[in-house]
């Protein structure tokens, strides 16, 4: 800086490092303050996604968003090789015996054997399983990662979206109420 700058330009120089400083400090508090299992999706009140994607089990059948309409959903976003996918098995395991909701799997950017293999030596809690290896129907759904789970109504409705393994905590506090009162509503 030459002498003629005044000493109130090079203070506000000095202050703008300082002030841009402070800023991305604020945002970082601000981002680690929030829960990401608490990202909201806009598709929740919305109709599912139109979608065809193969049956994991046998290609030669489909899963379609068809499926999903006529009776309540948990729509199951995993992978074989996701831990957390691993950690929430048998609670979608122990889940899969109530007659009030089907469970519909997404195999979500996984490979077709080792997802198969994984449901042989663990069980398989989906009613049906749609293979979708390329991410071409997770994007529609706005997934971030595995796992996820959508509710959705007997209309085809989103009405919830829950980002992170389901364990009883989430099953008693958020899903099973709301399958409640989604099954008082039909």
């Amino acid at each position: 800086m030459t002498s003629s700058t005044s000493p109130r330009r090079r203070l506000a120089v000095a202050l703008v490092p300082m002030a841009l400083f402070v800023a991305l400090v604020a945002l970082l508090v601000f981002g680690l303050g929030n829960d990401p299992r608490k990202v909201p999706s806009p598709l929740v009140g919305k109709p599912v996604p139109e979608f065809r994607l193969p049956e994991l089990t046998d290609p030669s059948r489909s899963v379609t968003d068809e499926d999903l309409r006529g009776r309540i959903s948990l729509v199951n976003v995993w992978a074989s090789w996701c831990n957390s996918c691993r950690a929430e098995h048998q609670a979608l395991m122990a889940l899969s015996e109530s007659p009030d909701f089907q469970i519909v799997g997404l195999n979500w950017k996984d490979d077709a054997g080792d997802a198969n293999r994984v449901l042989r030596m663990t069980g398989n809690p989906y009613d049906m399983n749609g293979y979708d290896p390329d991410n071409t129907v997770g994007i529609h759904w706005g997934v971030y990662g595995a796992p996820e789970t959508f509710v959705v109504d007997h209309n085809g409705i989103i009405r919830h979206k829950h980002i992170g393994p389901i364990d009883r905590t989430v099953w008693e506090e958020t899903l099973q109420p709301l399958i409640a009162q989604l099954k008082a509503e039909q």
